[in-house]
């Protein structure tokens, strides 16, 4: 197929919640997930990738029309099976073609059926998530809105943790030679970066609610190479000697793109060309090199 995707791509994001948990833990009262030793926010790449699926399903990737649809999801509202998603599909040519999750992400698919086995490695694949910064961390105590039982007079209680602020940034990779199996097209592309921006700002649940897309930052190269790390040479310095934990906004910094400017500069010739989406909020200390407005429809 022409329009399949060609080359490497390298993707940074950045985005910031405010009062919110970004991605609790189930297993630890669900607090949001931490590094304890530094005090950094953490955040799965499942986590960002349920915001993608959730978008795509709201733009018609749902299965109501042939080819649009969404693998990894629920059904009507309810958890399903791998065994009955089998049957929505007849092969691995199937497989691929109806669902842009695989494109994407790629998939597993292990039914009793033997002739809908298969494996497929996804061409994008992100790093865990986690802040730029040490955060504050908050447990809040509220009443619920009903009682234990209809003769009760106090309500029960609830509990629950989210953080003051945090920019937290994920690194991305869309794998050529991987898409070559998956048949990712760059129309695909287009959707997940809308996504990726246009995903985390519809968020607005009760517990992800104060959710802003910041920064999304594109670099195609050519010829199979990939500079790698990128999001390891940006940093956050807080404006007014602030402290990087006390920070409660994304004017309350700059951020420093200088060390990604020199590797972007160094390795130009590598480079095909460098797509950039910005909050008009976030301040960088200099100009990203070379880079065009990456449009999200």
């Amino acid at each position: 197929m022409s329009n399949l995707i060609k080359n490497r791509s390298e993707l940074v994001f950045l985005y910031d919640v405010k009062y919110a948990n970004p991605n609790g833990d189930p297993l630890d009262a669900n607090r949001p997930r931490m590094d304890e030793e530094t005090g950094h926010c953490l955040v799965t790449d499942v986590r960002l990738k349920r915001t993608i699926r959730d978008y795509l399903m709201d733009k018609g990737y749902d299965g109501s029309t042939p080819e649009k649809d969404i693998f990894v999801r629920d059904e009507n509202g309810k958890s399903v099976t791998g065994e009955k998603r089998s049957k929505s599909y007849n092969d691995k040519s199937d497989f691929v073609k109806k669902f842009i999750d695989v494109r994407l992400f790629g998939g597993v698919s292990a039914p009793k059926d033997k002739k809908k086995v298969f494996n497929l490695t996804g061409p994008v694949q992100f790093g865990m998530g986690k802040t730029l910064h040490p955060v504050r961390e908050n447990f809040i105590k509220g009443t619920g809105a009903f009682t234990t039982d209809e003769k009760a007079i106090q309500k029960t209680f609830r509990e629950e943790y989210n953080i003051t602020y945090g920019l937290i940034g994920f690194h991305g990779i869309i794998n050529e030679n991987a898409a070559k199996h998956t048949e990712l097209t760059n129309e695909d592309v287009d959707q997940l970066m809308a996504g990726i921006w246009m995903g985390t700002k519809d968020l607005i649940t009760r517990s992800k609610k104060g959710h802003m897309p910041r920064f999304l930052l594109k670099i195609n190269y050519k010829d199979g190479f990939f500079i790698g790390d990128l999001i390891e040479r940006i940093k956050l310095t807080p404006n007014n000697g602030k402290e990087p934990k006390l920070v409660e906004d994304c004017q309350d910094y700059t951020l420093d793109v200088s060390e990604l400017n020199k590797v972007l500069k160094k390795y130009a010739d590598k480079i095909d060309s460098v797509q950039l989406k910005m909050d008009d909020r976030i301040v960088l200390s200099e100009e990203i090199s070379n880079a065009v407005e990456l449009e999200i429809n």
